[in-house]
């Protein structure tokens, strides 16, 4: 039920995100620090920390409509290197009881919305708990280095102009963990702040409608869902589909079909901000169609790994492609890695560069270059994008997490798997 890729996700986001942050600061660069919010009768923000910080880079200026929201790359929740981060409106169902907030990060390999209790406490006593058999559900996931874990509500989200409504979400850190009644629910460091997550909440976007599926239907021990009578003794419990926590834009009214996410080009020193779009829908409207040519469908599985993959022409991989990632993690002991704090990065005397060979389940296949800078480098720097990081992480393995660096300068197109309904299989095309 839970991927490694997912797992990776969110590891490599938050183990990124503070190995930057330390090196920044260690190098005379980052920034302060605070909070900010504004507030009316019926809705408040929620930002996290901020700062003033760098101020150039490249930036979406085009118009947005509704079915479009920008995404930023930039100081975000702590300073992070590549976080795109959007704002997501959270509302109590069939209400004007709302709280906009910021700093969400976009996760192309994960599935659903994801909100720190702290974020949303403006309007989180107004949710309703999503229950099984009476007992409130709580959600368990396990990362790499250590698991998330919180009550399951529901909301109405709303993101650029369009909405979800009464969509099951997962709330991190409003359950103690020690309610799960039998050793905890996962082993590692618990993450539920966003000094843990590097931001506020996780927005899951990929090709999936369900964080779990049918093994969490049918299943009571399946790991992740978690029935709390009174708010204790957590035991498994079986959920259905419908209540499970989901993916936004699977539930819009229209433009539900799919996304892609465009990023504007980096160039080899990075930038201090970055803004691109995340488009809702494939082909559904004039601003999302899929080209019919100079871009390639790479069906994809459940998850959206592809079928195989090549690093340097070597067979025995599979690469999956990733915005919640912040560097290319790729397994290869002829880079030298930095040392200290940062050893999971790599640290090249000179930009190395590879080639990445994918092929999906339909047969398409095609190739393109990576390059890999010295991370030190790039942390010192002070640029928040960076279109050059890589690093590797124990159990990786056999896969190609192409993060966030691989989306600058492209629109990546993600099809969301419809098979249940007799539509077509999910896929990534770029």
């Amino acid at each position: 039920m839970l991927r490694i890729h997912s797992v990776l996700v969110r590891v490599l986001s938050a183990l990124g995100l503070a190995t930057a942050v330390a090196l920044v600061a260690g190098c005379g660069g980052g920034g302060g620090g605070g909070s900010s919010s504004t507030s009316s009768s019926s809705t408040t923000s929620s930002s996290g920390p901020s700062s003033s910080g760098p101020s150039s880079g490249s930036t979406n200026t085009a118009p947005l409509v509704a079915n479009q929201v920008p995404v930023t790359v930039g100081y975000g929740y702590a300073g992070g290197s590549n976080i795109p981060t959007v704002s997501v409106t959270l509302c109590a169902p069939g209400t004007s009881n709302c709280q906009t907030i910021d700093n969400i990060q976009v996760d192309t390999m994960s599935f659903g919305l994801r909100l720190t209790s702290t974020a949303a406490s403006a309007v989180l006593g107004s949710l309703p708990q999503v229950t099984s058999g009476g007992a409130a559900v709580a959600e368990c996931t396990q990362f790499a280095d250590g698991y998330t874990w919180g009550s399951v509500r529901l909301a109405d989200v709303k993101i650029g102009g369009e909405t979800a409504s009464n969509l099951p979400i997962n709330i991190l850190g409003d359950v103690p963990q020690s309610a799960v009644s039998s050793g905890g629910c996962a082993s590692g460091t618990l993450e539920t702040s966003g000094s843990a997550l590097g931001a506020n909440g996780i927005l899951g976007i990929g090709v999936s409608q369900y964080d779990c599926g049918s093994g969490c239907a049918t299943q009571a021990n399946n790991g992740m869902y978690y029935g709390c009578p009174g708010g204790t003794n957590c035991t498994g419990t079986t959920l259905p589909l419908t209540s499970q926590v989901a993916t936004p834009m699977r539930s819009f009214a229209a433009d539900n079909n799919g996304v892609s996410l465009t990023m504007p080009s980096v160039g080899p020193s990075g930038a201090s901000l970055v803004s691109g779009v995340l488009t809702f829908g494939v082909a559904t409207q004039s601003n999302n169609a899929l080209p019919t040519s100079g871009v390639t469908v790479y069906t994809s599985d459940r998850y959206g790994d592809t079928q195989s993959a090549t690093y340097n022409g070597a067979l025995g991989y599979v690469a999956f492609f990733d915005s919640g990632s912040n560097a290319y993690f790729v397994p290869d002991p002829a880079i030298p890695r930095c040392t200290g704090q940062g050893s999971w990065a790599y640290c090249p005397s000179s930009t190395v560069s590879r080639t990445i060979g994918v092929t999906g389940y339909n047969g398409a296949s095609g190739s393109f270059p990576i390059s890999i800078a010295n991370a030190q480098q790039l942390f010192a720097s002070g640029a928040f994008a960076s279109n050059d990081l890589g690093g590797t992480l124990g159990g990786v393995g056999s896969k190609l997490d192409m993060g966030l660096p691989f989306f600058y300068g492209r629109t990546v197109y993600y099809g969301y798997d419809l098979t249940g309904t007799g539509g077509p299989q999910p896929y990534v095309a770029f």
